[in-house]
């Protein structure tokens, strides 16, 4: 038997059910591409209807699609290799649009995946086709390829949206049923057509006609996400509904609590705000004696006062629609990650140039190069250091506090690494050079270079220095010439 989600998908966007506002979105998005040429994510809860959205989209317009998979190409080279092409060439007819499809978009997560967030990011910003990225978590996709694309959101279809579909596949599969049946398919299914849809057929596979009792949709098992948690808790359940809800949410009482302080002045004011924060501090003090007794019985006290409590303490009704978003405090400590492994990517090159640990590369020389190189102010003692060290661009802004898209830190960077190379030649006693190479110049060179930047050292020293480094664990070609500046 036929797969009926692919046999009833819809083949326009007219057919799509529910969603009527993301569905003109998504097609306003396609008619003024010529305008923006920016790629879309279509997000939403499984089974809601992005993928069938995008090929209905396809055509409408008129566009060929070719369709990818992130979960199976998902490195730097699986993208460049399948998506680049067919985004960046005319369409398989040779001429106007074709739709790139990329589903499970949220499945790629930057350095685990070896680069494939950034190809995607990079794909999108110069892409000459339209891209149509299908996620499942719109938070779970960088923020950079979430800024360089327009996004639309699909809402879970209601059951009430999901009765007329099923009712129109047993018109055309000549299938009897009670009314009863299919709303229970429905409702066992809120939110997810596909889920009905395949549930329809499993309940009618070897029957003529269906009933209540045949359904056998009834044990699936739907967690519910942290943004329904947030719609029930701020505006449709009451205290006890909101800490039911929360039963079904796969989120700690940690993360949970993080949403939840973020979010609320989105639907709260006045005193009700006021109220609301209290309860989230009383769930905060029952958090902190968990992580001090670690007796995660307290987990249930949180609970209680950041759902039921903060539910309770709403004032009237609430309605439409609320924009939530993830929590600041996890937009910080992205951000100081960041920062982080660019200042342990310094130390640890400091550390291995001079014999040190990490720690003291960090602790003890990385404030002082800091301080001597602020700005690239004192620009000769910043190239010896970024040569010394080795230093992208990125390494270099962290430490001098410059911005690394600035030409002057790219131009430090590239005479740096041209000191590295005439470094390299001078050690290699001439073999490179063709025999014209005169090693007592370079020396005579370098040392020159060593006096502008304030070092006293005589040639005999800094070779005497240079011999000691190598003894204490420090290489020839680690060194590169440059011990002087260390």
């Amino acid at each position: 038997m036929a797969d009926w989600t692919e046999t009833y998908r819809p083949t326009t966007l007219a057919e799509v059910r529910g969603n009527d506002k993301a569905r003109k979105a998504l097609h306003q998005w396609a008619k003024s591409w010529d305008d923006h040429r920016d790629a879309v994510i279509l997000h939403g809860s499984p089974g809601v209807g992005k993928t069938s959205a995008a090929h209905a989209l396809a055509n409408d317009m008129g566009w060929p699609t070719i369709e990818l998979n992130a979960s199976d190409q998902r490195t730097k080279a699986d993208i460049e290799q399948y998506a680049g092409g067919a985004a960046m060439n005319q369409s398989l007819s040779g001429t106007g649009r074709q739709l790139i499809i990329l589903d499970e978009a949220d499945n790629i997560h930057g350095n685990a995946d070896r680069g494939g967030s950034g190809a995607i990011t990079k794909l999108v910003k110069e892409a000459e086709q339209p891209m149509v990225l299908i996620a499942n978590e719109f938070y779970d996709m960088s923020n950079g390829l979430r800024k360089a694309c327009e996004d639309v959101e699909f809402r879970d279809v209601s059951a009430r949206s999901i009765v007329p579909v099923l009712r129109d596949i047993c018109r055309k599969e000549e299938l009897q049923y009670d009314p009863d049946a299919l709303e229970a398919i429905a409702e066992a299914n809120s939110g997810d057509l596909r889920g009905a849809v395949k549930d329809l057929q499993a309940t009618a596979e070897g029957r003529s006609k269906i009933t209540k009792e045949d359904v056998t949709a009834g044990g699936r098992d739907k967690t519910e996400g942290i943004f329904q948690l947030l719609d029930a808790v701020f505006k449709e359940q009451d205290a006890e509904g909101a800490l039911k809800f929360s039963y079904d949410v796969d989120e700690t009482p940690d993360d949970m609590i993080n949403w939840l302080e973020d979010n609320v002045p989105k639907d709260y004011h006045g005193a009700e705000l006021a109220d609301a924060y209290g309860f989230l501090a009383n769930a905060d003090r029952w958090l902190g004696r968990v992580r001090a007794t670690q007796n995660y019985s307290f987990w249930r006290y949180a609970s209680d006062n950041m759902t039921a409590g903060v539910a309770a303490s709403r004032s009237g009704q609430k309605g439409g629609w609320t924009r939530y978003g993830p929590p600041s405090y996890w937009r910080k400590l992205g951000s100081s990650r960041a920062a982080r492994d660019r200042r342990d990517y310094v130390a640890r090159h400091i550390a291995e140039v001079g014999g040190m640990s990490m720690a003291t590369a960090r602790k003890q020389v990385l404030p002082y190069l800091a301080t001597m190189t602020h700005h690239c102010k004192n620009r000769e003692l910043t190239v010896l250091m970024t040569a010394t060290y080795d230093l992208e661009a990125e390494h270099v802004a962290f430490v001098t506090g410059s911005g690394k898209d600035t030409n002057k830190v790219k131009s430090i960077v590239e005479d740096a690494q041209t000191l590295r190379e005439e470094a390299a030649v001078e050690h290699s006693g001439g073999a490179f050079a063709g025999g014209e190479f005169d090693s007592e110049d370079a020396e005579e060179e370098l040392d020159a270079e060593t006096e502008e930047v304030g070092e006293s050292e005589t040639a005999e020293e800094a070779e005497t220095d240079e011999s000691d480094a190598s003894e204490e664990g420090g290489s020839d070609d680690q060194q590169s010439g440059l011990a002087d500046f260390y």
